[in-house]
């Protein structure tokens, strides 16, 4: 699932973190309502699980829900929903960081994931005993194992890279619009994607820009990296990391030659810019299939295609955890082993677009048979997968949605707005620097 990875003002942010205190305890401090106890039981006796989650994890509207109540009858299943994780994880560290106010489960995005491995997850169950690290993608259960070899998480899905774009929009622009052949235009090569979007807004003229923002296109480059902000032994090196520089240098190349419009992902004027149509490509993981035909108006349906990105990268995913504290804790690991397990995420695929973390879903006939509404006949399940085999081993960070958001929100969208390279570099380091030493 896409995690809303900004953490963007920090005053709504230390609200959210007192205004959600109660939002997170709400599956575990009770009161009783509809026949439950604040004990733990639901109606009828029945042993109540909670979840905390983010976004849209789509377990409910999956029927998953439903499927394991009816294989366990004695089980009453609750889920609390934050709509974005900058308002979810403050909260969620606080009460971690407290140890209370805790839900049986809790959703833990793939930006935070290093951050709880290294701080909490003495507050976390093992979660070995119950899911199959075989089931999962090596990478992806790594990410939530400690050094001591404790697993505190069991992956949900994962975020394969590849490119989204009009085909309308590429052909009024004299560029090929099947797929396999708009992916060898930038086979292996950011910078062949950049020259790309060069020979695009020659033809397109200002109506439409190539790309959506900036922070897509660097988001998008970066994710193919094995080291980004931090080194394998925890050092933040993104000002010292070439390929941090290339990637920013590259993007603000494309910001100042006009070829990315000066948008925030995921703010309302973003938005407009997907309903309008006044883009031609974007960075697309599996869950951006879901805002394009959110945001988009009833006659951009089949008029989207996806391509192969140049390089393979990750952005998104998720986790389950289970706090010790949690009374039915046992109980909760078993339900996250099982939502996680490669046929229920091949369902969830088929409903949601949450591409599997588990490889032997790649095979099921969701992964396999899947289209969308916006890419028409494109084998979605398929190329997803195809590129979920080539993403790296990527260290992660305890800092790294922080690192990233300065990078994007307080560096390179300005350079679509006039600064130079160089001012918004050193204005993304300001920046960054200050939160880090906070």
């Amino acid at each position: 699932m896409r995690a809303s990875t900004r953490i963007r003002r920090k005053a709504v942010v230390l609200a959210a973190v007192a205004s959600l205190g109660t939002g997170l305890l709400a599956g575990c401090a009770d009161d009783g309502k509809d026949g439950e106890s604040p004990s733990g039981e639901g109606g009828g006796g029945k042993t109540k699980i909670t979840l905390g989650l983010f976004g849209t994890a789509g377990f409910e509207e999956s029927g998953l829900y439903k499927e394991y109540e009816k294989l366990n009858p004695d089980v009453d299943i609750q889920q609390t929903v934050v709509e974005r994780n900058e308002n979810y994880y403050p909260a969620l560290l606080n009460h971690l960081t407290t140890n209370s106010g805790l839900q049986d489960i809790q959703m833990v995005e793939v930006g935070n994931i290093a951050e709880i491995v290294q701080t909490q997850s003495d507050k976390l169950l093992d979660l070995s005993k119950y899911g199959k690290k075989s089931d999962y993608l090596e990478w992806k259960w790594q990410q939530a194992t400690t050094p001591e070899g404790q697993t505190i998480g069991v992956g949900t899905d994962i975020g394969p890279m590849a490119i989204c774009y009009r085909k309308d929009l590429f052909e009024k622009a004299g560029l090929p619009t099947d797929r396999e052949e708009v992916g060898k235009l930038w086979e292996g090569s950011w910078e062949k994607f950049v020259d790309v979007g060069k020979q695009y807004q020659k033809k397109a003229g200002e109506s439409t820009t190539f790309l959506d923002s900036p922070g897509g296109l660097l988001q998008a480059i970066l994710s193919g990296e094995k080291e980004r902000f931090y080194d394998s032994s925890g050092e933040v090196i993104y000002k010292t990391n070439p390929a941090v520089k290339d990637a920013f240098d590259l993007t603000a190349e494309a910001a100042e030659a006009g070829l990315i419009g000066n948008q925030t992902q995921f703010q309302p004027a973003w938005d407009t810019t997907i309903a309008n149509s006044k883009f031609a490509a974007m960075s697309c993981p599996p869950w951006m299939l879901g805002y394009i035909k959110g945001k988009s108006k009833p006659d951009a349906a089949g008029k989207w295609d996806i391509a192969q990105a140049p390089q393979s990268g990750n952005w998104g995913g998720s986790f389950l955890t289970v706090p010790k504290s949690g009374k039915n804790a046992e109980e909760a690991a078993k339900l996250a082993a099982w939502l996680t397990a490669p046929e229920q995420q091949a369902k969830l695929f088929g409903v949601q677009g949450s591409f599997p973390s588990t490889p032997a879903a790649y095979e099921s006939a969701e992964v396999t048979s899947a289209k969308n509404d916006m890419t028409g006949d494109a084998p979605i399940g398929t190329i997803f997968a195809q590129a979920a085999e080539n993403i790296p081993v990527q260290t992660i960070g305890p800092k790294d949605q922080i690192i990233q958001q300065g990078l994007t929100d307080n560096g390179v969208v300005l350079v679509t707005q006039g600064k130079s390279p160089k001012e918004a570099w050193d204005n993304a380091v300001k920046t960054i620097d200050n939160a880090l030493d906070q």
